[in-house]
Order: structure tokens, then C-alpha cells, then sequence
């Protein structure tokens, strides 16, 4: 068990080191971008990918004063267009309802970025492929290069993981980066409550 650990440990070091830097630094430019010209960043995500969603929205809002929206918060909504209309097109419509601009743009988290082709998250891949049409921003961090938000994506930050353990180490390194762009200095309008304490106790 020790050896798993201690590989499963070097793979997140190992991995973190091929992050492109230079791709992150332009997401975090882009949004702030987004920000000032008071767009709006609806960020996608199925399964491990929708619990980033919500997490990153509310520190997006709160640390970067960035207006965020994850269709996966509104389970009751989410639940009523999957049951009357079906999965696919879940996030498209509620795209649609939510007027998608080319001022917002998309963050999406997932592991193969969606495929219509393999019936993989397709209702990712018809959200992306709207977000182009109306030719919004479209961010990604990914495992795969062959899904669409890899394909379609203004950037995508792929996480080249071993494939047998491509899922925990491409979520897991998703919290990674989204935590590095809501603290990154281009859109962190305030700090966390704990980085303020000063050695305080609570």
C-alpha cells in the first residue's frame, strides 16, 4: 500500500510540473477580461466536474467579484430538463434561457471534455459547440485531447495522466487550478477569511 502511495504522490508532483503556465496565466487574463466588460462565466461540469463547478462559482463570486453561474446548482431545474427534454441538451437550453452572449464564456471541467461521437458527456459537447456558435469564451481543464472541449476550446489545459488513474489525478489537479485562478493576482479582489487571520485563533 505504502508503494501505491508514494506513486500516486509523484504522479501529482510529476504532473503538476507539465502544467503550460503560460496557458493559466491567459486564462486568468481572459477573465479578467470577462469581468471588466461585465460578462458573465458559466462553468460546466458533470459527476466530479459539477461539484468543481459549484465550488469554483462561489469563489469566483466571493474572492474575484466575478459574476458566476453553474446550471448544476439549480437541481430542480437541472432534474425537470433532463426528465421532459433529456440529457444531451440540458445545459444548452439552460445556456439559452440564461441569454449566452459572445461577452460571457464557459469554464469546463471535465475528464474527456465530452463526445458526441462515444456518447460521453454529449450534453457538454452540445454546450461547447453552442458556446462557439454564439462565439462566447470557452475555457477547459481536461484529461483527453480527442474530446471536444479539448478540440473546440479557446484554452484547454490538458492533464496528460497515466490512463489508469486518469480520473482522480485530472480532478484532482482541476481543484488545483481553478484554487490557483480564483487566487491568482489578476482576479483576486480579496483574500480568504484564513489568509487574513494573522496567527489569530478561532
Amino acid at each position: 500500500m505504502t508503494s501505491f502511495t508514494e506513486r500516486y504522490l509523484n504522479d501529482v508532483a510529476r504532473l503538476a510540473q507539465t502544467i503550460p503556465t503560460a496557458q493559466v496565466d491567459a486564462i486568468a487574463v481572459r477573465l479578467a477580461g470577462l469581468r471588466d466588460g461585465a460578462g458573465r462565466l458559466f462553468v460546466l461540469g458533470v459527476g466530479g466536474g459539477a461539484a468543481h463547478a459549484s465550488h469554483a462559482v462561489s469563489d469566483f463570486r466571493k474572492l474575484c467579484g466575478l459574476e458566476a453561474y453553474a446550471p448544476t446548482d439549480n437541481v430542480s431545474e437541472l432534474t425537470a430538463r433532463v426528465n421532459d427534454d433529456g440529457w444531451e441538451t440540458v445545459f444548452t437550453e439552460w445556456l439559452r434561457t440564461s441569454r449566452l452572449t459572445e461577452r460571457d464564456a464557459l469554464l469546463v471541467f471535465s475528464v474527456g471534455g465530452g463526445s458526441r461521437e462515444h456518447n460521453l458527456s454529449p450534453n457538454l459537447a452540445v454546450a461547447i459547440e453552442l458556446a462557439k456558435e454564439i462565439g462566447a469564451d470557452i475555457f477547459a481543464f481536461v484529461g483527453r485531447r480527442d474530446g471536444a472541449a479539448a478540440q473546440l476550446a479557446d484554452i484547454a489545459v490538458v492533464i496528460d495522466a497515466p490512463p489508469e488513474l486518469l480520473t482522480p489525478h485530472v480532478e484532482g489537479l482541476q481543484a488545483v487550478l481553478w484554487h490557483l485562478l480564483v487566487s491568482h493576482p489578476l482576479l483576486a479582489t480579496k483574500a480568504g477569511t484564513w489568509e487574513t487571520v494573522d496567527g489569530r485563533t478561532r
